[in-house]
């Protein structure tokens, strides 16, 4: 972090840097501000470069934590279980039973907890269909709300594609969105996935009531007996 009257190394050498410093909260965050006085013609900083000027006095936010977020995704174990069921009592307007959970636990990596500086902030939950084995059904996948727009979700689905990919016997990922969750269609459909069909009065207590099937196919049968993946 730059301090008072020190010398920061840009692209055009050493510069002499005088600064002031202050607090000041943004986006929820503590930041610390510095007020530059940089007697240079252009200074990149590697964080942004500053357009040809003398005697520019810049505005320099630098955030008091300045490592990197880490956002990783980990296995759900017994020990964790009971932070996935807080979870999902938050970001779902439905509630899942024991069944639910036990299935999760013996899921492998078709089940992940989504990791923001070590908190778990997001889940992703499939199961085989027991009633069609080449096809991956969705069960949940979602994540707290201060923390979407993070790529968490994408992270997520990404990992959950990886597999099957990699599996290489399934023949589509299917999943439910409730009608009215425009955001979570658009979403899906970004990852090749397309609604399939509407499901009258799917879900109970909520409104609407009603949802959409939405599918990604991964391969097909065609009439001369070979596959055909991604509708290729």
């Amino acid at each position: 972090m730059l301090k008072p009257d020190s010398h920061y190394s840009a692209s055009h050498g050493p510069v002499s840097v005088r600064s002031r410093s202050d607090q000041m909260i943004v986006e929820g965050k503590l930041m610390r501000v510095y007020t530059l006085d940089v007697p240079v013609k252009r200074l990149s900083t590697g964080i942004t470069d500053l357009h040809p000027s003398s005697n520019l006095s810049i505005m320099y936010l630098f955030l008091l934590n300045m490592t990197r977020p880490k956002i990783e995704l980990g296995d759900v174990t017994p020990h964790n279980i009971k932070q996935l069921k807080r979870l999902n009592t938050v970001v779902f307007p439905v509630s899942y039973n024991e069944k639910f959970y036990k299935d999760v636990l013996e899921a492998g990596e078709l089940a992940k907890l989504a990791y923001y500086n070590d908190i778990v902030i997001g889940a992703v939950c499939c199961r085989i269909d027991p009633n069609n084995g080449r096809k991956l059904y969705i069960m949940t996948l979602g994540c707290l709300s201060p923390y979407r727009r993070l790529g968490i979700g994408s992270l997520m689905l990404e990992h959950i594609l990886s597999y099957v990919e990699k599996d290489g016997n399934f023949d589509s990922i299917y999943l439910h969105v409730q009608l009215n969750n425009d955001v979570a269609i658009d979403f899906y459909k970004k990852f090749g996935f397309e609604i399939v069909e509407t499901k009258q009065h799917y879900y109970k207590r909520i409104e609407p009531a009603d949802a959409y099937v939405l599918q990604k196919t991964l391969r097909k049968n065609v009439t001369n007996g070979e596959e055909q993946k991604d509708g290729k």
